[in-house]
């Protein structure tokens, strides 16, 4: 039995932070996970800038209510889902998550929460659990399954070396690179047709 793990920002739909910081005017904010590898370290410099500048939840919401997926995203989950058994397992907050799932058709998303003060700043950070990619997919493995995993992202990589097939999907040159033996692809047709043929 197979089932398939994907990566949410990047691979279905665009970065929310670089679409926040294009949207609150705070070029800093467009580090992600392609750049900094420590999530942790990643997500306590993001709430400081968030603090510094007087941003909270709504303003994020704000931006992401106006995110659609990448061209073509719902699509392929569509017929992936068709095939076999899909669950989107992202590092992105379930406060976040839920206007892009409903565009995406409500596939299952694995993810983790924020802790907000009743003035809606972000004060911190609930990890599902620790390097939940791979946990994740090492969890699936312990009851029977057998995955297959694709990202774009430094924090993708646990799960898709974990895997019996993975790829990178709209990578950067440098993890391309550096990870010369994950197959890359950059459209959903071949990722999807490479999924296949790994089931």
């Amino acid at each position: 039995m197979n089932i398939v793990c994907l990566d949410m920002e990047g691979v279905l739909v665009p970065e929310i932070w670089i679409a926040f910081a294009e949207a609150s005017g705070i070029p800093e904010l467009k580090k992600t996970t392609r750049d900094e590898p420590d999530y942790d370290k990643l997500m306590k410099w993001r709430l400081g800038i968030l603090k510094e500048h007087g941003l909270g939840l709504k303003e994020i919401q704000d931006t992401i209510a106006k995110i659609d997926p990448l061209p073509g995203a719902k699509e392929f989950l569509d017929e992936l889902r068709a095939t076999t058994q899909a669950i989107v397992l992202s590092d992105t907050f379930e406060e976040f998550a839920k206007p892009l799932m409903a565009k995406l058709g409500w596939p299952t998303i694995f993810c983790n929460s924020l802790e907000v003060a009743e003035n809606g700043e972000i004060t911190g950070y609930k990890m599902r659990c620790e390097k939940s990619k791979l946990t994740t997919v090492k969890g699936l493995q312990s009851i029977g399954y057998e995955t297959i995993a694709a990202g774009d992202s430094f924090n993708d990589l646990g799960m898709i070396l974990g895997s019996k097939a993975g790829f990178l999907f709209k990578s950067t040159d440098a993890i391309k690179a550096e990870y010369p033996q994950i197959p890359a692809y950059e459209e959903f047709d071949d990722l999807l047709a490479a999924i296949k043929a790994a089931l």
